[in-house]
């Protein structure tokens, strides 16, 4: 059953509550019909064979040939069917027809003939032929004296063929049949509208959890009636409004708080460019100062760099946020990008590379190139030298492979890798980047219409594989016109 839709289900239960209603009712029925039918035939056949036995006065000893007479005179006046009538007196077989005796007559009978003196009469099928078969003792008064009668020796028994009756009770079998089928044909109408008005607000509620799923909270139910079904909307519109309140709830604190990181980044930008001139100018001088303050300022210029370079990414996961970010895309020869990345950064005897040449790429060279270098210095970190780049294409897309030779990622990290200001080791409060890197990786990726997947190589170490468009974005989308900020997308992890 659980393979049927709701709707199929309703009907064939609708349409079982039918069939066993009719079932019952037409077994009722033909019960009760064929027990009339019986029962009227065996009163006219027990009511005539008495009366006809009550006329006969036989002398007894009977003669064979005038019992003979009589019994032919009582199986003429049959009913409600024609009788065969049989006689036994002692020994004496007579009967109105061909045999002297019948197999029909069951020993029981004939005891109870013998041993009253009223009819008895049973139900006999012998082989497949239902017959009706009466016993009555003849009963005479022997003393004039005495009223009541007492049985004479003689038994009249009378056989009847009941085919007529059963062909009756058949035709009312086939006739209830026959009529409950229609029924049932009838009841699929009113099952298919029940099952209409149930499924209706079903369907319904469906299709408001389908809008809802795709971001339409204010999607609400029209509310009929005061069943189940009616309650079932109310608080399905309840829940609805309570999820619209809590989501406008979070997207308003959660605008707040984005434009507050938005904020306080533009607002820190102007005092840390005059903060790193002076740390600048400081660590040039730094040679001529005693161990001790040299060290503050070595300590001041490094952290003074770290928080310029959170500051950047912050602006940048700022404009992803508000999608303000924009693709300003060339087609470039792949390697010889990878290969300025790494130049720029001064990584080329620290990384392998394998870059064929010649691959083709429509994307944004800036963009890229925060992709690779975030990458690969997340590599050289907290990875494992050697550290090995790979592109090749693989149908319409470029694939970069970025792998170390470290321990690798932890299976429980592995999901998380990607989210914003994640440390795999919660005891580590402090790295060398903003922790953003990552995620700033993939927020690029995406916009290029790609995708990047971190794993463990099966020999160990860890391996980030981006797969980006050859022919740049599929939808075409480049974000919002406009020009690049100078910094944004600065590459550090």
């Amino acid at each position: 059953m659980a393979r049927f839709g709701l709707r199929t289900r309703l009907v064939l239960a609708f349409l079982l509550v039918a069939v066993v209603s009719s079932a019952t009712s037409s077994a009722l029925t033909y019960r009760e019909a064929r027990s009339a039918v019986l029962a009227s035939a065996q009163d006219t056949a027990v009511a005539s064979f008495r009366e006809q036995v009550q006329n006969l006065a036989p002398s007894l000893p009977p003669d064979p040939d005038t019992l003979r007479e009589l019994l032919f005179v009582i199986a003429a006046k049959a009913k409600p069917q024609p009788w065969v009538v049989f006689a036994e007196y002692g020994s004496l077989r007579v009967s109105s027809g061909q045999n002297p005796t019948s197999t029909v007559i069951t020993p029981e009978l004939r005891r109870a003939a013998l041993t009253t003196t009223h009819a008895s009469f049973e139900r006999v099928v012998r082989d497949g032929v239902p017959y009706f078969t009466v016993g009555m003792p003849l009963m005479v008064r022997t003393d004039p004296a005495r009223a009541a009668a007492v049985p004479s020796g003689l038994v009249v028994f009378a056989v009847m063929r009941m085919t007529e009756q059963e062909a009756n009770i058949e035709a009312l079998f086939t006739a209830a049949r026959d009529g409950a089928l229609p029924g049932l044909a009838v009841a699929v109408v009113p099952a298919l509208l029940a099952a209409r008005s149930v499924l209706r607000p079903v369907r319904e509620l469906r299709r408001a959890a389908h809008s809802m799923g795709s971001g339409r909270l204010d999607t609400r139910i029209t509310v009929r009636g005061r069943d189940e079904l009616a309650d079932l909307a109310r608080t399905f519109n309840e829940s609805a409004g309570e999820l619209e309140r809590s989501v406008d709830e979070l997207q308003q604190a959660e605008a707040r708080a984005r434009r507050f990181a938005s904020d306080v980044s533009h607002e820190l930008r102007t005092p840390l460019a005059g903060m790193l001139a002076v740390t600048e100018v400081l660590d040039e001088d730094a040679e001529g100062l005693d161990p001790d303050t040299a060290r503050a300022v070595r300590l001041v210029s490094a952290e003074t760099g770290k928080l310029a370079v959170l500051v950047e990414d912050l602006m940048e996961i700022s404009r992803f946020d508000a999608r303000a970010a924009e693709l300003h895309t060339d087609e470039v020869d792949a390697a010889e990008t990878v290969r300025k990345t790494l130049a720029a950064r001064h990584w080329q005897g620290r990384v392998r590379t394998d870059l064929p040449p010649g691959i083709r790429v429509r994307l944004d060279p800036r963009r890229f190139d925060v992709v690779v270098a975030n990458l690969v210095g997340n590599a050289l970190r907290h990875g494992g030298e050697p550290v090995t780049v790979r592109l090749s294409v693989q149908g319409e897309h470029l694939i970069v492979e970025v792998a170390d030779s470290g321990p690798g990622i932890a299976p429980e990290v592995l999901p998380h890798i990607f989210d914003r200001f994640f440390k795999a080791d919660a005891a580590r409060t402090r790295s060398a980047g903003s922790g953003l890197g990552l995620a700033i990786t993939q927020e690029n990726v995406r916009l290029h219409g790609g995708t990047v997947r971190a794993a463990n190589a099966p020999g160990g170490g860890a391996v980030f594989t981006v797969e980006l468009p050859l022919r740049g974005r599929p939808d075409g989308d480049t974000g919002p016109d406009g020009d690049a900020r100078p910094g944004e997308g600065v590459a550090h992890s």
